[in-house]
């Protein structure tokens, strides 16, 4: 009989998304004329851009004559997408990449999990709590995270715990870390860093030599123009930052597949001798390996993004998701809510009412006002007494999860 990766076994019992999808089938099994309204999943709701279809389409055609078809893609992106990226992305903002240090995958979830491969087996990571509960995951399923206690907490883990105190934003750790996962804009909180603070954060990895893996999947929802899109807007970050993007949120790309991972020719690890070895080297190796890249006509939709038309397309997009967040901010505050987030970030961070937890404040929203939402428990132990929404719903269903909440959880 094979046998398995018990760290897998160490995995806690229900993954967040995979509950809260059966308590809400089950009520809903239970109560068929009930109209549910999911604000829980961050996943988009809105068609993609004009110029994405189009490009998509044209592709389709290319793919259907001889002299036009293509086969296997480049292993780490076309060079058409890869010079948008860097023009686009960075370029205008003043950071110089060079086309080998970007990588085009099918997402940044897929990023953030397969990039601990690269790394040994000892090292320490550092999660912010809350957090995106992948990023938990796939550390207990390299057997980075040691043994759970009661409470559900890891003990090889160091947990940077987010609350209102902090403002949601994670103190430097006291101890030696390796790892560092940073989510900026936050999900789920809808925190940022400012650059002071991110300052801070590659100062000590710079000093302890660790590296930040920073998923930067939300930064089109910043509005703040003092808050940085990218890590390498900061002085030092090439020597110690993975940086990961996504065309998800952003053009609605979560079922179509596109994002790319930027891995600086700068960061450098160390073998178990000692000696500096590439990181970037490593992460192409593991994706040309393990990845056959991302099908072209997906690469020229994710380019159609970077046109004139496709820029104005996305940004109504983004605008438009970012109003639904105004909407459940403003109402969730005067239903009396304590609300977080929602102002640079696509995600409603809700105090829950009362003495509920977060799961009875779930069961609550559910149950009564027929809203799904996710318990802010299910992402960390910090996130208890906290709930999220989403902004990526449709607007008229944004606009009556409100007109819900503040008139049936108010009696």
């Amino acid at each position: 009989m094979a046998r398995i990766n018990d760290h897998y076994l160490k995995l806690r019992a229900s993954y967040l998304f995979s509950e809260t999808g059966r308590r809400t089938r089950e009520y809903q099994a239970a109560h068929p004329d009930a109209k549910l309204i999911r604000l829980g999943i961050g996943d988009v709701t809105r068609p993609l851009p004009e110029a994405v279809i189009s490009a998509m389409h044209e592709a389709v055609d290319e793919m259907a004559k001889p002299e036009t078809f293509r086969g296997y893609p480049p292993e780490t992106g076309w060079d058409f997408l890869v010079d948008a990226i860097i023009r686009h992305d960075y370029g205008e903002r003043g950071i110089k990449l060079t086309a080998d240090e970007i990588v085009v995958s099918d997402g940044a979830k897929s990023d953030t999990g397969n990039i601990q491969e690269i790394f040994g087996p000892d090292c320490i990571v550092a999660l912010s709590d809350p957090v995106y509960p992948a990023y938990l995951d796939v550390t207990v399923m390299g057997g980075r995270a040691g043994n759970a206690d009661a409470g559900g907490r890891y003990d090889r883990i160091v947990y940077l715990p987010c609350t209102a105190e902090n403002n949601f934003q994670p103190r430097i750790p006291d101890r030696p870390v390796d790892l560092i996962f940073l989510c900026y804009p936050n999900n789920p909180t809808g925190a940022v860093l400012t650059r002071v603070a991110l300052k801070t954060w590659i100062d000590f990895a710079r000093e302890r030599g660790a590296v930040i893996l920073y998923d930067a999947a939300y930064e089109a929802y910043i509005r703040d123009a003092a808050i940085p899109h990218s890590i390498y807007e900061i002085e030092g970050a090439r020597e110690v930052a993975i940086e990961f993007r996504s065309f998800s949120k952003t053009a609605g790309f979560t079922g179509t597949r596109c994002a790319y991972t930027v891995v600086p020719k700068e960061l450098q690890g160390r073998s178990a001798a000692g000696e500096p070895v590439s990181i970037n080297a490593l992460w192409v190796r593991r994706q040309s390996t393990k990845f056959n890249g991302v099908a072209y006509v997906i690469q020229r939709a994710a380019a159609a993004t970077y046109t004139s038309e496709g820029r104005k397309q996305v940004t109504a997009l983004v605008d438009y998701y970012m109003e639904n967040a105004r909407i459940l901010r403003e109402g969730l505050e005067a239903a009396g809510l304590t609300v977080y987030g929602a102002r640079n970030a696509p995600y409603i961070w809700v105090k829950t009412s009362g003495r509920l937890s977060s799961w009875d404040f779930f069961d609550k929203l559910l149950h009564e006002a027929h809203v799904v939402g996710t318990p802010g428990a299910g992402f960390g132990p910090s996130g208890e007494g906290y709930f999220r929404l989403t902004a990526f719903g449709g607007r008229a269903a944004t606009e009556e999860a409100v007109d819900r909440i503040k008139t049936r959880l108010a009696r």
